[in-house]
């Protein structure tokens, strides 16, 4: 039998190319090979958005759309949003019950988020149980994760290793599956986020793309066409290392000064719209069909309810609760 994944994003909206290259496409690879569950956590982002729902649904929309259009197939993946799926509440709940507050409090994100946002509430605090929820209740072998959140998986592993312990083995302890996420830059050089304002989106036109790539900081020493330029610390430069097959090239032309910061902004921008254009036409065809849309978030739903139910019965039978 196929390991089981469980990933998921924030409904944030549309998703950037930082999010493309970073989880989807290692998503999509992986959808053959797993028994794939991809989740839209909008409970998550209650977290710090609770405040302004009115764009929820429309944003849980987009990043179906991205989901869809950057090759997730809902035939073998199951595409849903978190809370239709109500096991994983009723899990979370239960593990909050055998989960001290003084672990939680550790999780470096935790301290680090309650600091820079000024979040205090309880379910800021219990985001990673629910995290951890959202893993075992469909019994996750396998969880693709960058290197902060390797903590998330440790409390995982824990609340499973504890819960075997008190009432029986119920739960897998999931692995990281650690993969390389690029460092995708944004247009002034930091990571690529729509907190930043940096971001360059999924759905966004030629047009869009170039103007933007257009703006994008190179390297300051470079001041004249002429110069000899430091591709190496050249937001420009990393982008070509995705989406241009000559990168090599371009690292030689740059530095002996031979490439022009303008020309090289242009090529990288042709090129980008070059590779995205399969994904962006998907999207566009996606967007005139709202049916589909619903109908794989409502199919998904019933995969991943399926799944996480009969996780239920399992840990029911073994807390000795009511069926």
């Amino acid at each position: 039998m196929k390991k089981t994944i469980l990933s998921g994003m924030q409904p944030t909206g549309r998703l950037h190319l930082g999010n493309l290259e970073g989880a989807l496409k290692n998503w999509v690879a992986l959808q053959n090979d797993y028994q794939m569950y991809c989740c839209i956590v909008d409970w998550h982002s209650l977290t710090s958005d609770y405040n302004d729902t009115s764009h929820l649904q429309e944003q849980i929309k987009e990043v179906t759309l991205d989901y869809l259009s950057a090759g997730l197939d809902p035939e073998i993946c199951a595409i849903f949003v978190q809370s239709q799926v109500k096991e994983h509440s009723e899990l979370h709940l239960l593990f909050s019950m055998i989960t001290p507050v003084t672990r939680l409090a550790r999780v470096p994100s935790y301290k680090e988020k309650r600091k820079e946002l000024g979040l205090d509430s309880y379910g800021f605090l219990g985001y990673p149980l629910l995290q951890a929820a959202d893993i075992l209740v469909y019994k996750a072998d396998c969880v693709p994760v960058g290197k902060d959140q390797l903590p998330h998986i440790e409390l995982t592993r824990e609340v499973a290793r504890k819960f075997n312990s008190l009432y029986g083995e119920v739960f897998p302890e999931p692995e990281a599956l650690l993969t390389k996420f690029p460092l995708i830059p944004g247009i002034d050089g930091r990571k690529m986020s729509k907190s930043y304002n940096n971001d360059i989106a999924i759905a966004d036109t030629a047009e869009e793309t170039t103007k933007k790539v257009s703006k994008m900081f190179t390297d300051p020493q470079k001041i004249h066409k002429n110069d000899p330029g430091r591709p190496d610390l050249c937001p420009v430069y990393h982008l070509h290392k995705i989406y241009t097959e000559g990168y090599r090239e371009i690292h030689t032309l740059c530095s002996t000064g031979k490439l022009g910061c303008v020309e090289d902004k242009k090529n990288l921008a042709k090129n980008m719209n070059q590779k995205l254009q399969a994904v962006r036409e998907k999207r566009k065809e996606l967007e005139n069909d709202p049916e589909t849309i619903l109908k794989v978030l409502r199919e998904g739903a019933e995969k991943a309810r399926d799944k996480a139910q009969k996780t239920m019965k399992d840990v029911r039978k073994a807390m000795r609760l009511m069926p």
